[in-house]
């Protein structure tokens, strides 16, 4: 149960009668996904800082909603990360949750994948839980986006959508892209033609394929377009998935080695910000996805169950029917999902931009923060996920990126915490 939206700044009266001011909080965490929830718990179960004393702002009705109603609509089973990324300290928890007391012990049938033990997604769901409970983190959850956010030598004040405010020490990004889907050019005329047209990430939405017509386009070349095609199967309705490239395999989303040293050496020892951002893109395997859904998909193509098709689209509407036109193929759907992801820009929105223009946080050619290497931007604003990507590199964004921002902000945190 999350608490109301409420002001740290509220007086109330001393033993003598007189009037003082509430004391600040030591962290407001922006972002209640997989990143704020983490940091939330390293803070807690790590850097030893009371949970009272930490606040985390996110307007879903609860911690992880997005995460959890995007995953929902893709039809995801498994996860593309192995057991041991999740949201607990310890990196056995899952598996020791799901009964595995020795790593060459197999689980309950169903609960893993091949390879890397990869959670199926309901476990690593209910592991999730158990973890904002064990936590109290659910207590912590102030259900409201943050407005504003003002520095100053006394600490950070933030600003929230529905009134009042959080006093804090420190305040954390953990913001993510959602907010940025990218949306075909093409898309915005079919939808004034009266066509239905979603996005499989935006906001609200949630997927039920009972209720899509008899032909979809589904529009994506990666995991999450190839998932959503497979759930739309039925037998008797028309599937076509379209994509600029051929199906990409790749286990990971980038190779493993940028977890550690391997390849992380060479990026740190890289001080120019533009090289590093060519890095990332180049690591990055975007669009891609695992084996077992490559072949999942190519079969289901195979048997005809979707329409494959490959190339630019041109799309126009009749009678709010889409008409688009691949190649030489042309395609009727009467619903396009487009399952294209998101912009590659920095999030945060005007949010972000007010405190750079008002407090001139520095920031790299591609408007990304230019940040310590425990991911300050200032002494009191930190950051994880996307907006931590030019220090922690291309597996910022992952689960295993929330891991490594927890490694470089909680020695600063508990520093802070024995004085």
């Amino acid at each position: 149960m999350s608490i109301l939206p409420m002001s740290t700044t509220t007086h109330r009266e001393d033993g003598q009668g007189k009037t003082t001011e509430a004391p600040p909080l030591d962290w407001v965490i922006v972002g209640g996904g997989i990143h704020g929830v983490h940091l939330a718990v390293r803070l807690i179960g790590e850097a030893g800082i009371a949970a009272q004393r930490i606040r985390i702002v996110d307007p879903g009705p609860t911690l992880l909603y997005a995460w959890q109603r995007c995953s929902a609509n893709t039809g995801m089973q498994y996860l593309r990360s192995p057991a041991v990324h999740h949201l607990d300290i310890n990196p056995w928890s899952l598996l020791r949750y799901a009964g595995v007391t020795n790593c060459r012990q197999k689980a309950e049938d169903g609960l893993f994948a091949p390879p890397y033990n990869r959670p199926s997604v309901s476990l690593f769901a209910r592991h999730c839980a158990q973890v904002v409970s064990r936590y109290g983190l659910a207590g912590l959850h102030v259900r409201d986006s943050a407005a504003d956010i003002s520095l100053s030598d006394g600490g950070v004040r933030v600003t929230l959508g529905r009134g009042g405010s959080l006093n804090a020490e420190r305040v954390l990004l953990a913001m993510g892209t959602a907010t940025h889907l990218r949306l075909p050019g093409w898309a915005s005329a079919l939808v004034t033609a009266g066509v239905q047209v979603r996005h499989i990430f935006e906001p609200a939405f949630h997927l039920e394929p009972d209720e899509w017509p008899a032909r979809v386009a589904v529009i994506g070349g990666g995991i999450s377009a190839a998932q959503a095609a497979m759930r739309l199967v039925d037998g008797s309705r028309a599937v076509h998935l379209i994509a600029r490239h051929a199906l990409r395999k790749h286990q990971f989303d980038s190779d493993p080695g940028w977890i550690g040293p391997k390849y992380m050496r060479s990026f740190t020892a890289t001080h120019d910000l533009k090289l590093r951002r060519q890095m990332i893109r180049a690591a990055r395997h975007v669009g891609s996805m695992p084996p077992d859904i490559y072949r999942m998909v190519r079969s289901t193509i195979h048997r005809g169950e979707i329409q494959w098709h490959q190339g630019e689209v041109a799309a126009s509407a009749v009678d709010a029917t889409a008409v688009l036109r691949v190649g030489e193929a042309w395609i009727c759907a009467d619903a396009v999902l487009l399952a294209t992801g998101f912009e590659d820009r920095r999030p945060g929105g005007a949010l972000v931009d007010r405190l750079i223009e008002n407090y001139g946080l520095p920031c790299s050619d591609c408007g990304y923060p230019v940040i310590d290497s425990h991911l300050r931007w200032h002494p009191r604003v930190f950051v994880t996920g996307p907006l931590a990507d030019l220090e922690i590199g291309p597996v910022a964004r992952n689960i295993i990126g929330a891991r490594h921002a927890a490694e470089r902000i909680v020695p600063v945190a508990t520093s802070a915490c024995s004085r």
